[in-house]
């Protein structure tokens, strides 16, 4: 029988940071696709009725979703101290952006949604958790 354990890997906090941006990002696609299978939402997307029915809405959601997705690429490139506030700033802005759509996306046909923006808030929150405990290391002098 082998008795050798399994080992554990150290992750450097900036990989985990943007592996989280990247989780975030995949749940807003697919609450968007998903959103389709809604009874109703797809015509009224090919008639253009949607809540982004104007350019200024379209570019406000456009600047929107690229804060997390060049928050992927930020959390591995800048340096610690602005990586740092940078991911707590947007994880807390992302965080209360999401747990107020889960509450306002409450009924039958949007069950999905609700789960997909709690699971975005428990993302940002361990975004904002862990770049609040960023290992801190020894200056050299």
């Amino acid at each position: 029988m082998d008795n050798k354990v399994l080992q554990n890997s150290t992750i450097d906090i900036k990989i985990k940071l943007a592996s989280l941006w990247a989780a975030v990002m995949c749940c807003y696609i697919y609450g968007d696709y998903f959103s389709f299978y809604v009874p109703g939402k797809l015509d009224k997307f090919l008639q253009g009725q949607t809540m982004l029915d104007s350019p200024v809405k379209l570019f406000a959601a456009s600047v929107l979703m690229a804060v997390p997705s060049v928050m992927i690429f930020l959390s591995i490139a800048s340096r610690a101290p602005i990586n740092r506030w940078l991911n707590i700033v947007f994880g807390v802005f992302y965080t209360s952006i999401m747990v107020l759509i889960a509450f306002i996306s409450i009924a039958p046909w949007w069950t999905f949604y609700v789960f997909l923006a709690i699971v975005e808030a428990v993302l940002t929150s361990l975004i904002v958790w862990y770049a609040w405990h960023w290992p801190k290391g020894k200056l050299n002098n």
